[in-house]
């Protein structure tokens, strides 16, 4: 038996590998997130991803706790402690490295430039992660209308967002999405 066959060797090898290419945290890793668990491992459907984005962002902790949600779908208990011991553990001990190494070298100018230029990236995937999102969440023309005027509120003023979430979460429940 490979570990191929193991749920739970695969959510760890994923996540361990996504979370090392995770520049600017879990949610700009949303759309290889989604690109592993929808398309290709169908470990869960577009609703169901959706979902537990929103319920990670809903609840108080890191936004990793998406891949907890997800490995909680493949593998229950195991299977959400698999999946984020992977996505933090990498990350952590590489933040750690880097940061000891950026130490010894304060006063070269590279780090900074070097810093500086992972902000369009992060900004990019940020937005992959948006356009992913609304693509699994919004079904209908109504609810991408209510996405983008949230999005442009939301942007151009300064509207707290869980007001724009309570008031898209409302015309749902009325049955208005």
């Amino acid at each position: 038996m490979s570990g191929d066959d193991n749920p739970l060797f695969q959510l760890f090898w994923t996540f361990a590998l996504i979370s090392l290419f995770a520049i600017g945290g879990a949610n700009a890793a949303i759309p290889e997130l989604h690109r592993i668990a929808v398309d290709v491992r169908h470990w869960m459907t577009d609703k169901q991803f959706a979902d537990a984005f929103a319920i990670a962002q809903l609840s108080p902790g890191p936004n990793v706790l998406i891949v907890t949600l997800i490995g909680y779908s493949v593998a229950g208990v195991a299977g959400a402690a698999a999946a984020t011991v992977a996505m933090c553990g990498p990350t952590a001990a590489l933040a750690y490295v880097v940061s000891r190494w950026l130490s010894n070298v304060r006063d070269a100018r590279w780090p900074a430039v070097l810093q500086a230029s992972l902000v369009p990236l992060s900004i990019g995937l940020m937005a992959a992660s948006a356009l992913i999102l609304v693509q699994a969440s919004d079904r209908t023309w109504p609810a991408f209308l209510l996405t983008v005027v949230a999005a442009a509120v939301a942007s151009i003023t300064r509207v707290n967002p869980l007001w724009l979430l309570a008031a898209g979460g409302c015309l749902g429940f009325a049955g208005l999405l």
